[in-house]
């Protein structure tokens, strides 16, 4: 109950939808081990043993974020009274070290531009849209969860500005992308195809949607590049 108002209170102040989703499945994978235990008699012990079943099953970025999600439930209680102390204080160190995980890139400089040819080469279902998107993400440098969720009212192909709203962003401020005149380029053919929906990158099923957020990387396996050499985000 009192994580599900810290999540309240972060709609409240405006964070990411993605980060709210997030923060539910905490709740749903913690649940069985502390769920129902009254938040203030948690003790450093109780809340070890929810999170040591993933650090066992070697995720440890997923045991480090539950006890952070932890923590700051805590700390929320700490704050409106309803506990008198954060049990995860006295937990630094306890998990093994993070190992930092990075999405797979292509970075040599001959192997991506196999990848950018063979990306021009890419044939899909339907519209284009798959291909243009991989076109269009290497020069706009955003996350590819920005790019999918691109709106035609956001872009300016006249001053050749693409501005995303703060509320699509990670950071919550609204971030300006300068668009070359290959991404211009790229908008100006895909227009006749998309403008009359809301979304630059419709999904094929109903303009009313965006891509999903797997089609980039579908399209990248489809052209021979495994999970491991190569994603849309890296």
């Amino acid at each position: 109950a009192v994580a599900e108002a810290y999540i309240a209170k972060n709609e409240r102040d405006g964070l990411a939808a993605n980060t709210i989703t997030k923060r539910r499945w905490f709740i749903r994978i913690l649940q069985r081990a502390i769920g129902n235990r009254p938040i203030a008699d948690l003790t450093p012990f109780d809340v070890l043993s929810a999170v040591r079943p993933f650090e066992a099953a070697r995720n440890d970025e997923k045991a480090h974020r539950a006890l952070q999600f932890i923590g700051s439930v805590c700390r929320f209680a700490v704050a409106n009274q309803l506990a008198t102390a954060d049990p995860t204080r006295d937990l630094r160190g306890a998990l093994a070290k993070r190992k930092p995980k990075h999405h797979a890139a292509i970075i040599e400089p001959k192997r991506v531009g196999e990848l950018l040819r063979a990306i021009d080469e890419y044939e899909g279902q339907g519209l284009p849209t798959t291909r243009m998107a991989l076109q269009i993400l290497p020069y706009v440098f955003v996350r590819p969860g920005e790019l999918q969720h691109a709106e035609w009212a956001e872009i300016d192909l006249e001053a050749a500005v693409w501005r995303i709203p703060a509320k699509r962003m990670k950071a919550r401020q609204e971030h300006v992308v300068p668009l070359s005149r290959q991404v211009v380029a790229l908008f100006e053919q895909l227009h006749p195809l998309t403008g009359h929906s809301r979304y630059v990158f419709p999904s094929i099923r109903t303009p009313l949607k965006p891509i999903s957020e797997n089609t980039l990387n579908a399209g990248l396996r489809r052209l021979g590049y495994t999970k491991e050499e190569m994603t849309a985000h890296g």
